[in-house]
């Protein structure tokens, strides 16, 4: 029996906004009123604890009110030909609810609380973390999230896989958030590199650029490929 060609998405914001789910940079946005440098990094963490725990409240219960798009249902399906592993920067859960069973969440998952050292890690699903709820350590429970200024601890192994894709595929990112965005150098010579995203993205020219929104992009190469 012939081996399944093993395909890598790369996704990023994008992919969800289809879905509803706003990123940092959408006007009037669930981002608006709120400064990136302090509810996405650790520093505002330690310093505004209350606010950042009413932001990823708020994002939390904007989760439960979205559904998987097209894109994420196509990435999905082509389980049924391939072997698929999505590496997200996202951290909702959308790629999971379409059925894709190979997801690694390089910025932490919205569903989940830790303690303060990440030593701990619960599933709440859309509820609240209230201000001042504790772990069982004793700490504050906090969001799963992995903010600017801490290590990406699955970096790593998302390189590994990208080191060892047969074909990769980005859509809806930037390119511009490290250490992500530097997974794109660990896919192997010669391999097939899509980009799928509707702006223009910096990215080597030996990449395959589709210049539309995930899911049309999605099912332009779900064509191709099958």
């Amino acid at each position: 029996m012939k081996q399944k060609q093993h395909i890598v998405f790369l996704t990023g914001a994008g992919m969800s906004a289809e879905s509803g789910i706003s990123t940092f940079r959408d006007a009037g946005g669930l981002w608006e009123g709120y400064d990136p440098s302090i509810v996405a990094s650790i520093d505002g963490w330690l310093n505004f604890p209350a606010k950042m725990q009413q932001f990823y409240n708020e994002r939390r219960a904007q989760l439960a009110d979205v559904e998987p798009n097209e894109g994420h249902n196509i990435i999905a399906e082509l389980e049924k030909d391939f072997e698929v592993t999505v590496v997200t920067q996202n951290v909702d859960n959308l790629h999971e609810r379409a059925g894709s069973t190979n997801t690694i969440h390089l910025h932490g998952e919205l569903t989940k609380a830790c303690n303060e050292a990440k030593t701990e890690v619960i599933e709440i699903g859309t509820k609240a973390i209230l201000h001042g709820e504790k772990a069982k350590d004793g700490s504050l429970l906090r969001p799963f999230i992995v903010w600017f200024g801490e290590a990406v601890p699955l970096i790593e192994k998302a390189a590994e896989i990208v080191s060892k894709a047969d074909i990769v595929v980005i859509v809806g990112t930037s390119m511009q958030v490290y250490p992500a965005a530097g997974l794109i150098h660990y896919a192997p010579k010669g391999i097939p590199i899509y980009l799928i995203d509707p702006a223009n993205v910096d990215v080597p020219a030996s990449v395959n650029v589709i210049k539309e929104k995930a899911s049309v992009g999605l099912n332009f190469l779900n064509r191709m490929l099958l």
